[in-house]
């Protein structure tokens, strides 16, 4: 009963002794503070992957489930969490709630933000580990990764050649198909 109080008062008398953030209960201090202990308790029988509190574990099952209990009213499409639901349902909006403190761009979500504001600080903490080149973004670096792997996942149907990018698969098809070039030809 006190604890629900606290939603209605805002007292949170609970705080973290390594980053001072309050808390109106205990057990959310605890789950907390393995950000900072790196505690992650809950782990998924079907990939190994861990969580620091049993929410996350939850929500995390529903990629091995293909559940999708939320569904935009708006498009039918549907999301594993509320929260992805809630970010989607901006595409209809047009809301863009995050705003960037150095210039003029606006985000629907604030991971977005927090990848534009790289722009800005030059930040890149995604590193290659065989090569030392830096990215700012975490699918940059897996795509850079394919120069030093001899994977190429991309196939020709046709000749069976293979590339690392679908880029050059496409220019290539485009190469191979007679027809598909549109030939104009202008008369002075």
């Amino acid at each position: 009963m006190l604890q629900h109080q606290r939603v209605h008062t805002g007292e949170k008398p609970f705080f973290c002794g390594a980053c001072g953030k309050a808390f109106s209960c205990h057990s959310s201090l605890n789950v907390h503070q393995r950000v900072h202990t790196g505690e992650r308790p809950y782990k998924c029988g079907a990939c190994e992957k861990a969580f620091s509190c049993s929410s996350l574990l939850n929500m995390h099952l529903r990629v091995h489930t293909g559940e999708k209990p939320y569904k935009c009213g708006e498009c039918g499409k549907a999301f594993s969490s509320h929260s992805y639901l809630i970010v989607h349902q901006r595409v209809h909006t047009g809301e863009k709630p995050f705003d960037c403190s150095r210039c003029w761009k606006a985000f629907s979500c604030h991971s977005s933000l927090i990848v534009h504001q790289r722009v800005h600080t030059g930040e890149r903490p995604y590193k290659c580990g065989q090569c030392g080149k830096a990215f700012s973004q975490n699918h940059c670096l897996i795509k850079h990764q394919k120069i030093h792997s001899a994977e190429k996942p991309f196939k020709c149907d046709e000749c069976g050649e293979a590339f690392r990018w679908s880029g050059p698969l496409a220019e290539h098809r485009r190469e191979k198909s007679p027809g598909n070039d549109i030939h104009l030809e202008f008369t002075l």
